[in-house]
């Protein structure tokens, strides 16, 4: 696929061809490895706007998955690390929007690209807990990023629920089988006239959200031993 990547990622203009294609890849994957997909819309997406995606984080199916429930485009903010990965590095620079968590500077680059892609009718996607939790940890901490970003733009959030990509696709290298991934997409969020000062009660509606759905599945709960935090 790299040549066809390559051309794609030429020019922005381009993004709407290349996320069907990244789709396409991202549902072989995901069958291909003997998991299927179960979703839960509690509202749809409109074609026409733009969101701020935040689902929980507990494996490296996560993306994929996103990827796999939004047929419109989606700009991910990741981190810079991943652009040692050999080949992925490559295209992962040309396509995601990088952070340097410890550098001003560069969280500044975000919010300037970020309302390039809003622009062009673009939704953006962010991991808010900012890592992946330990087996034992239900939800991480969510970070400010995401929802800063959500109030600067006006755009609603979008808070999705993963249950089984922690259970099917851990880290730990002796746990994963086959199975179903169940996602949620709760009723989004509106930030509409929210300021900074919002941030934190914004931050606690999304954590609230996912933690409680989180906690009241019975099978995420049973497969591990996670910490009631």
């Amino acid at each position: 696929m790299s040549p066809v990547l390559f051309l794609l990622t030429i020019k922005e203009v381009h993004y709407h061809h290349l996320w069907k294609l990244i789709r396409i890849w991202a549902k072989g994957l995901i069958y291909g490895m003997g998991f299927r997909l179960k979703f839960q819309f509690d509202e749809q997406i409109d074609p026409e706007k733009s969101y701020m995606f935040c689902p929980n984080h507990g494996s490296f199916m996560d993306p994929f998955v996103l990827i796999a429930s939004s047929k419109n485009p989606i700009v991910f903010v990741g981190k810079k690390e991943l652009v040692k990965i050999p080949i992925f590095g490559f295209f992962y620079r040309r396509i995601v929007i990088m952070v340097d968590r410890s550098s001003p500077k560069s969280r500044k680059r975000v919010y300037e690209m970020a309302k390039k892609r809003l622009q062009n009718g673009t939704s953006i996607a962010i991991f808010p807990e900012g890592l992946v939790p330990t087996e034992d940890v239900v939800l991480a901490p969510f970070k400010n990023g995401a929802f800063s970003l959500a109030i600067e733009y006006q755009i609603p959030i979008v808070p999705q629920v993963y249950y089984d990509c922690k259970r099917f696709f851990s880290w730990d290298f002796f746990k994963g089988r086959p199975g179903v991934f169940r996602i949620r997409q709760h009723p989004f969020i509106e930030t509409k006239g929210l300021s900074e000062s919002d941030l934190e009660n914004l931050k606690e509606t999304v954590f609230s959200t996912i933690h409680t759905d989180l906690l009241a599945d019975e099978k995420y709960m049973k497969d591990t031993n996670r910490k009631l935090q």
